[in-house]
């Protein structure tokens, strides 16, 4: 099964803050013109199925590209961060967060989930759409779930994880 994944455009939110399933806003003053891009790379593709994650920076590219009716679905949010949603978590300096960029494929944040865990719940989406049998779908969603589709084809990461993310806007095919 081909799958597409679309990474939603530019956010409005300051630099290095992790947001993940924090309902943030898109960039007002750049959103047209990404979204004109992404709909462009995805103009001539067909899909069996469009999937959205149900977060707003998502669901307004899917519903901009003519996929208002796109199904939303949890799985596909991004990274839940827990206790360091909406916390500048590069300026900590403790123990417990440099363990965690030390370990962060593994270990959950506080509260929150890990990457294995996230990786978790898309191969269970993943899977299901396979057994409905679709050939080819589309996923408005994050980076996060980029990089856990990277990982399920066998990628691995050494440094932090966070410096592997596709860039905003970004269309790119996997094969599953």
């Amino acid at each position: 099964m081909k799958v597409y994944i679309v990474r939603h455009t530019s956010v409005d939110v300051p630099y290095d803050i992790f947001y993940g399933q924090t309902d943030v806003p898109v960039r007002e003053n750049s959103f047209v013109e990404e979204a004109t891009r992404v709909k462009e790379k995805i103009a001539p593709l067909s899909f069996d199925a469009v999937f959205t994650s149900p977060l707003t920076r998502c669901v307004r590219l899917a519903t901009f590209c003519g996929y208002g009716d796109a199904m939303r679905d949890e799985r596909l949010k991004e990274l839940n961060f827990g206790d360091w949603e909406w916390v500048f978590v590069y300026e900590l300096h403790s123990p417990e967060v440099e363990n965690w960029f030390k370990h962060q494929i593994e270990q959950p944040t506080p509260n929150g989930e890990s990457f294995i865990d996230m990786k978790a719940r898309l191969m269970q989406f993943i899977s299901e759409q396979k057994a409905k049998g679709y050939q080819r779908i589309c996923l408005f969603a994050h980076g996060g779930i980029h990089l856990c589709a990277q990982m399920l084809h066998g990628k691995t990461f050494k440094d932090d994880i966070f410096m592997h993310l596709p860039p905003y806007g970004s269309v790119i095919e996997y094969e599953f």
